[in-house]
């Protein structure tokens, strides 16, 4: 069977990891302390988009570099309640043991995304990580993608973005790559469902299934 695929980017959050109730709970952590305040998970994921340190920034102002610290701090203590969804361990070392160029692409800034991907055990599996704190224009935009594409000099139409929310689609879309919509644990469906993803996947065990039959 012809290979569908020369290269692969990952989302994180929704995607590799069920990190989400974590990130909810470390903004609340420092709304509580720094604003008295807190936000339910709706009002947490409209924030979505800047990285955590812009947010962080916004909300705290002068006393930023002390929330920033102790955002991370909640964010390394508790990360025993994430995980990586059951399989994913075994796609990337499928991926990877068969030379395909893997990527990160994530609006999480660097320090968040190291820290889960070092906890959880998966950095080793990515040649390149593009956090938001690596891009201008954050998701929706197709910037950090085109990065993937042109430090790998890779055709359009042969790289897959797996990813779970409306910004990744439209950051594929908007790059002229595939998007798969990872619909396992995704906060976003409904909005997702709307956006005409070239592939939607369930389940952990669809997207394997998947990857071996085009590969």
């Amino acid at each position: 069977m012809k290979q569908l695929f020369d290269a692969y980017i990952f989302d994180i959050d929704g995607t590799l990891t069920n990190t989400n109730q974590l990130i909810f709970d470390s903004f609340n952590f420092i709304a509580k302390k720094y604003l008295d305040k807190t936000f339910s998970d709706e009002e947490i994921i409209s924030l979505f988009g800047p990285t955590e340190d812009e947010i962080l920034r916004e909300w705290c102002g002068d006393q930023f570099d002390e929330a920033k610290e102790d955002y991370y701090s909640y964010y390394t203590n508790y990360h025993s309640i994430a995980q990586l969804y059951p399989g994913i361990k075994e796609i990337l070392e499928y991926l990877r043991n068969n030379k395909y160029p893997l990527g990160i692409f994530t609006g999480k800034g660097r320090e968040a995304s190291m820290i889960t991907l070092k906890y959880l055990g998966v950095e080793k599996y990515f040649d390149l990580i593009i956090s938001g704190d690596d891009v201008k224009n954050h998701k929706p935009s197709a910037e950090g993608i085109l990065k993937f594409l042109n430090h790998f000099k890779l055709k359009p139409k042969k790289v897959l973005m797996i990813g779970d929310s409306v910004s990744d689609v439209k950051a594929s879309k908007e790059a002229g790559i595939r998007i798969a919509s990872a619909l396992w644990d995704s906060y976003g469906e409904e909005k997702v469902k709307t956006l005409e993803s070239d592939y939607y996947f369930y389940s952990v065990g669809e997207l394997k299934k998947s990857i071996l039959k085009n590969s």
